[in-house]
């Protein structure tokens, strides 16, 4: 089986980085010295590049008759990576913050895609890995890799992530008996084997196998079916509507 090149974040002109490797064997630099972390008070004075009167911030979202809980959507279950130290960084990014909210829309459309799962394959269900992604956060996370192979992975700020509106999911599959369905990379896993346009490619190089890609089509058929679109480039991201429509129209959360 040929082996997937795994990105490995290193920028040799900045001042020297805290390297962390998560599970996947990635190495992530994060700054610590000087930054005002996602999660404290200060942090939305340095959100930029949009209109603040039409945003919000994500203390403010309990309430809000537009957001909904990810505890209160029926037949979907959710573990935030990046509320803890499984992810990509090794460090929690959320900290204090409370970002297992929606909007109400893609609330409503993840829960239709969790019906369809649990008829084409009951007792299986979506786990929500991520979903808001507070502005703050966003800002924080592109300071340690723009200018690396790992800015594929994430959007500039200054445009505004998906996520950052409520509007973007990233999602697996769980089973039954708690076990995860083996889709042939891990959740933020960088490296081709993720990226869903390359499927035929990694079949014929046995990067992965048709086992693997029928889980990834399963799940992108249930989130289809609740009105997400899939990126070419992750296997577990889904948007909710026209991502310039929702850019133009809707409130970015800090």
């Amino acid at each position: 089986m040929t082996t997937a090149t795994v990105v490995s974040i290193h920028h040799p002109a900045r001042r020297p980085l805290q390297g962390l490797t998560s599970r996947a064997g990635r190495t992530v630099p994060t700054r610590t010295k000087g930054r005002i972390h996602p999660h404290d008070d200060k942090a939305p004075a340095r959100c930029a590049g949009y209109d603040r009167r039409v945003s919000i911030r994500v203390e403010d979202i309990a309430g809000h008759p537009d957001y909904r809980h990810l505890g209160t959507l029926a037949g979907v279950a959710h573990e935030l990576r990046y509320a803890t130290r499984d992810n990509f960084a090794g460090r929690s990014l959320y900290g204090r913050l409370d970002c297992a909210w929606l909007r109400r829309e893609a609330a409503a459309g993840l829960e239709a895609a969790g019906r369809w799962l649990a008829l084409q394959r009951p007792g299986w269900t979506i786990l929500v890995l991520d979903a808001l992604r507070p502005q703050r956060v966003q800002e924080s996370i592109w300071v340690d890799v723009a200018g690396t192979p790992a800015q594929e992975y994430f959007a500039n700020p200054e445009r505004g992530s998906i996520h950052s509106y409520g509007m973007a999911v990233d999602v697996t599959l769980r089973g039954p008996d708690g076990r995860l369905a083996d889709m042939g990379s891990g959740f933020d896993e960088m490296s081709r084997a993720s990226h869903p346009a390359l499927h035929a490619q990694l079949l014929a190089e046995g990067v992965l196998n048709p086992a693997q890609v029928a889980e990834r089509e399963l799940l992108a058929a249930a989130m289809r079916a609740g009105g997400f679109a899939g990126i070419p480039n992750e296997w577990w991201h889904f948007d909710h509507g026209d991502r310039e429509r929702v850019r133009r129209e809707l409130p970015r959360i800090l």
